[in-house]
This record gives C-alpha cells, structure tokens and sequence, in this order.
C-alpha cells in the first residue's frame, strides 16, 4: 500500500491491507491483533502505530512524499515459510531442470533483467 500521509481514512487502510479494524483490533480471518490507544481517532487511522503492531515495514521516500507498506506479519517475520518455487527450467542443453533436483546441495541463484 502507498500512501502521501501517515494518516488515512479507515475504508482506505482496510481497502490497501486486507486487515479490518475493529473495535477488538485490527482482524483478518480468525486473527485479530489489539491494537493500542489512538491507532484509530474518528475514523482516521494512525498508519505508522498500526504498521507497527502487525509487523508492516514502512519505507519512505522523502523526495516524494510518499510511504510504502509492506505486508503484515504479525510474528515479525517477512517470509511466511521457507519453501523455494520449483519452477521447471530449460538447461543450455534444452533438457528440462528443477531447482528440487538440487534438494540437500547449496545453491546460489544469480537473476539478471535488462531493466
């Protein structure tokens, strides 16, 4: 979710991060998280304290005015598990590859684009 002010509309915080604020804390599902006084004032939504309380980074652009909210996490962990994609590839031989063939070896992927 980006954002030019650290205060939003409630409608706008729950449209941009899936969480519904409510009066027991910000939900989702069968997960609701308290969340401390003033988070919430007459609608408006204290976007910094609420990122904090579900683990959302919160990067800045100062040059822009603008703020960038990462996905919640809750626990305080970025990845929600560690299991690679096994994407099937074509090797220069035009033999097919997965990266699973590789399971119990160390690998490091190197990823290029043009842009």
């Amino acid at each position: 979710m980006i954002v030019d002010s650290l205060q939003v509309g409630q409608a706008e915080f729950e449209r941009g991060t899936g969480w519904d604020l409510k009066p027991e804390g910000a939900c989702r599902g069968d997960v609701c998280v308290p969340l401390p006084d003033g988070a919430m004032v007459d609608g408006s939504v204290d976007v910094a304290t609420v990122a904090q309380r579900l683990g959302m980074p919160v990067v800045e652009d100062r040059q822009h005015g603008l703020w960038a909210l990462g996905p919640a996490t809750v626990s305080g962990r970025a990845l929600s598990t560690a299991v690679a994609a096994d994407p099937e590839l074509i090797a220069r031989d035009g033999s097919p590859f997965r990266l699973s063939s590789l399971h119990g070896r160390k690998v490091l992927l190197v990823a290029w684009s043009s842009y």
